[in-house]
């Protein structure tokens, strides 16, 4: 099957070199599709958890697909996060088709878009960030463990189970009275006058308008690729969250004839 044509993909929370990292899946997503556009939006390698013991070989695939794509045309942005914040020293630089940045303002047609991980919005990582990186060593033990109990369940014919997921949507509601992750992101995108805002870092795939008393945002998310598997792709005009586990070949109707994209510098 040849590659699927695409405008751009948003990808966020790989988090290569970890346990939880699906690096194969992602190395068949990628080879599926041929996007002029990749965004990174942030945790792409899990540098918090960074071992040399421990970045296979189907690691080094991930990364080997995207310079390959990189040198076949594809402008690869890379937005930093906070498992990959030693990179914020590099911010800005650009090498061919590649840049980093810790953020991204663009006009696509028309729309003015601002691209972030998020973690700026996160109470846990910004006032108690050895917390943070703690639970992020004790998050990846629990995906291996995770996926030891479903193999198990799997070869008795019992469905899967998601622990991590659970424990993980019980401390953001814990702290959800403190910050409203896409809340707050969608405030700040409709007070700068953004049409979308376009985040990461919490895990939680979507696309959906917010509205408040000053204006309405589309807010996205592209999810991670250690539980959920999405991405964010466009194609003339249109976004949808696709979902790899699902397998499903989306269908873009009714497209414009071009995609305009311009980087917008007066922005936020």
């Amino acid at each position: 099957m040849q590659p699927r044509n695409l405008d751009i993909v948003v990808l966020s929370d790989l988090h290569l070199g970890t346990y939880g990292a699906h690096a194969d899946e992602l190395s068949n997503y990628l080879n599926s599709i041929n996007p002029q556009m990749i965004i990174l939006n942030g945790d792409i390698i899990d540098m918090w958890q960074f071992s040399k013991s421990y970045f296979p070989a189907s690691h080094f695939g991930v990364l080997q697909i995207l310079i390959e794509k990189m040198n076949r045309g594809s402008k690869i942005i890379y937005l930093t996060g906070n498992h990959d914040d030693l990179l914020r020293k590099f911010s800005d630089l650009r090498l061919g088709n590649l840049e980093i940045r810790d953020k991204l303002t663009l006009r696509i047609n028309g729309k003015n878009y601002w691209f972030f991980h998020g973690d700026v919005f996160d109470v846990s990582v910004n006032y108690a960030k050895w917390i943070a990186r703690l639970g992020g060593k004790g998050y990846d033990l629990l995906i291996r463990i995770n996926r030891l109990i479903n193999r198990i369940l799997k070869k008795y014919g019992k469905p899967p189970k998601s622990f991590s997921k659970k424990i993980k949507n019980n401390i953001k509601n814990a702290v959800k009275f403190i910050s409203d992750f896409e809340k707050t992101a969608a405030e700040l995108a409709i007070e700068n006058d953004f049409d979308y805002v376009v985040c990461g870092h919490i895990h939680s795939a979507g696309i959906r308008k917010i509205k408040n008393s000053e204006g309405q945002v589309i807010y996205m998310n592209s999810g991670d690729w250690v539980e959920s598997l999405t991405a964010l792709e466009y194609r003339g005009g249109r976004w949808i969250l696709y979902d790899y586990l699902k397998q499903e070949i989306p269908s873009y109707q009714d497209l414009r004839p071009a995609t305009i994209i311009e980087e917008v510098y007066s922005l936020i």
